[in-house]
């Protein structure tokens, strides 16, 4: 068969060593002859095939790019549509899935101290058949039902009330499988209605400042109660109510006053942390505590706070603030000066003694290590009684404490001009009675350079703490901060010394008032402090009512035994967590004051 040429006119080189039949095999043509391929389209209808696959394929992408953008705008029109026309209706159906009833509390770092979740709620409704008996069965039986699935309840109790045809909770806070075996009853009275309910994650912690939520929806006792129309406004609730409260700090605090309120079998305990910078809360417990998930008669006796209501005549921890005042007023201005301590001092028909036997004379700086009340008491004298009620009067003893609580307690404060014997008594704690958290506020002024601030319970953020106001000069903040490390080095708060984070301060005991007088077996101990003394940051202020001389405190009942037991204890654990380490290479210069101590006392 003759042979058609693929190209008619066109002529092929010859291929040097190759026959014809090679030359042709040699071609691309030949190549693709051979294996069966049909011949190539010529050059130009090559190229226009390639243009017409490049002019296809951006068609495509056009088209894929118009369909996605299509239904971008289809979707951003129906948003609109839906905020425009639709805003209430969705609000209504899916609002109490995105905000929820009542906002949350948080402590300063945003762990969640309350919030709110969905709960059940066994419901007896009487009217749940219309115009028939409330009930299929008869109440005993359906009670006995009842208390197979909660065994706590009492059967004789829980036929009463179904007999009584009186709508009721009969539980406020069932589990979802619970509710679904209250369904399985198959009693259309019996209704588990999902209830928003106030949840506490970390149970009693902090109790006293949170308060909790009745079962009218409103707050009481803590700042549940204060925030109560921020929390549950649908404008604001969405955002949480952020605390100044470190719930670490809170957490080491109530272990440690729990620990010591159990070895000294005292009654009750309290304890406050304090920015002296800020006037911030960083921690307030008052012992025992209440759960306020579960708010039953205990839970009620257990809510007074011990520290923002009740006032206490609080001892010796006054003498360096009346120190404080001498020097300030420059009645003491030579620390090596003593005054006679060796017996008791009578103010007209009263003796001011002391709980031992003192040194003959003694200097400011042994007053205060040994806590003399008859060296304390000539230092007030000195100051008189006009400036010594006045400097009581800018440290806010004369009113209720600066702090967001509802609960705050009055002081027993004398009005008026104060007799000689008042000035002297007040000097070292007695005749007057504060709450803890005044105690607090004033040695955070008298340690932070001179400044007085309110306490707040909220987080403030970087330069919103309060200006303030003077109390002391800035030079007798310094010297008392040397004075409340050396009780604490050498003096009776040695057992609060917590190595390396340089703290200082001063023990109180008094005894209780009571029928005809006082009492002398019952103590009121207190320790307040601030650490660290080169660089105070915060104050720590202890509590204990009624503390026992047991074994565990060597049968003792004084401050030096229970509450700077507790701070020394407190301390190490919270300082870290707060940015103040233990150093054991710093320390407060105390090299002008530690050559006018004769010898170490103890007390």
């Amino acid at each position: 068969m003759a042979s058609v040429p693929l190209f008619p006119g066109l002529s092929l080189p010859e291929v040097p060593g190759l026959g014809g039949k090679g030359a042709k095999a040699a071609s691309p043509a030949g190549r693709q002859a051979e294996r069966g391929f049909g011949a190539p389209p010529p050059p130009a209808r090559r190229a226009n095939l390639r243009a017409e696959t490049l002019r296809m394929a951006r068609m495509r992408v056009i088209l894929i790019a118009f369909v996605f953008a299509l239904a971008t705008a289809v979707l951003v029109l129906r948003v609109g549509m839906l905020g425009l026309f639709e805003s209430d209706g969705a609000q209504a159906s899916t609002g109490s899935l995105l905000v929820p009833d009542r906002g949350e509390i948080t402590d300063r770092k945003g762990i969640p101290l309350a919030r709110d979740f969905k709960s059940y709620a066994l419901w007896f409704n009487p009217k749940a058949m219309e115009g028939g008996e409330p009930l299929t069965r008869p109440a005993s039986e359906i009670a006995h039902d009842l208390v197979q699935i909660f065994p706590d309840m009492d059967e004789a109790d829980l036929t009463q009330r179904l007999a009584s045809g009186k709508g009721q909770y009969l539980r406020r806070r069932i589990l979802p499988e619970q509710a679904n075996r209250v369904h399985a009853i198959g009693e259309p009275a019996l209704n588990p209605p999902a209830e928003p309910s106030r949840y506490y994650p970390e149970g009693t912690l902090a109790a006293h400042v949170l308060g909790y939520v009745g079962a009218d929806g409103n707050g009481h006792v803590g700042m549940e109660q204060v925030f109560n129309n921020q929390l549950s406004d649908p404008a604001t609730r969405g955002a949480p109510v952020t605390l100044s409260i470190d719930a670490r700090v809170q957490a080491a605090m109530e272990d440690e006053l729990y620990r010591v309120m159990g070895l000294s079998q005292a009654k009750g305990a309290g304890g406050i942390v304090m920015d002296v910078r800020t006037g911030e809360v960083l921690a307030l417990a008052s012992l025992p505590s209440f759960d306020p998930n579960h708010i039953d008669e205990k839970g009620m006796e257990l809510m007074f706070n011990r520290v923002t209501n009740q006032v206490y005549e609080l001892g010796s921890t006054f003498k360096p603030l009346a120190v404080a005042t001498a020097l300030d007023a420059g009645t003491i201005t030579n620390l090596a000066r003593t005054w006679p301590t060796g017996k008791p001092l009578k103010v007209g028909r009263f003796l001011i003694r002391d709980s031992h036997k003192m040194d003959d004379r003694m200097n400011v700086a042994e007053i205060l290590m040994h806590s003399s009340n008859i060296g304390t008491a000539q230092i007030a004298d000195e100051i008189g009684s006009k400036r010594m009620k006045e400097k009581m009067e800018l440290l806010g003893f004369n009113e209720r404490p600066y702090i967001e609580l509802p609960a705050r307690g009055f002081p027993i404060w004398r009005s008026g001009e104060w007799p000689r014997l008042t000035t002297m008594t007040v000097s070292y704690g007695h005749g007057i009675a504060v709450t803890p958290l005044h105690l607090a506020s004033a040695y955070a002024a008298m340690v932070n350079g001179g400044i007085w601030r309110p306490a707040t319970l909220k987080k403030l953020a970087p330069g919103e703490a309060p200006q303030g106001r003077r109390v002391f000069k800035e030079a007798t903040s310094a010297r008392m901060r040397q004075l409340l490390r050396l009780v604490v080095r050498d003096g009776t708060g040695r057992k609060a010394d917590a190595p390396g984070f340089r703290l200082g301060g001063k023990t109180g005991s008094a005894e209780k008032p009571g029928a005809g007088g006082y009492r002398r077996t019952a103590l009121i101990t207190t320790f307040a402090s601030a650490f660290p003394m080169d660089d105070p940051r915060y104050v720590v202020i202890t509590m204990m009512d009624e503390p026992q001389g047991t074994p565990a405190t060597s049968y003792q009942r004084t401050a030096a035994w229970n509450s700077a037991v507790a701070v020394g204890r407190i301390v190490p654990r919270i300082g870290p967590m707060l940015g103040v380490y233990p150093d054991d290479n710093k320390e407060i210069d105390l090299s002008d004051i530690k050559p006018l101590i004769k010898e170490e006392g103890s007390h």
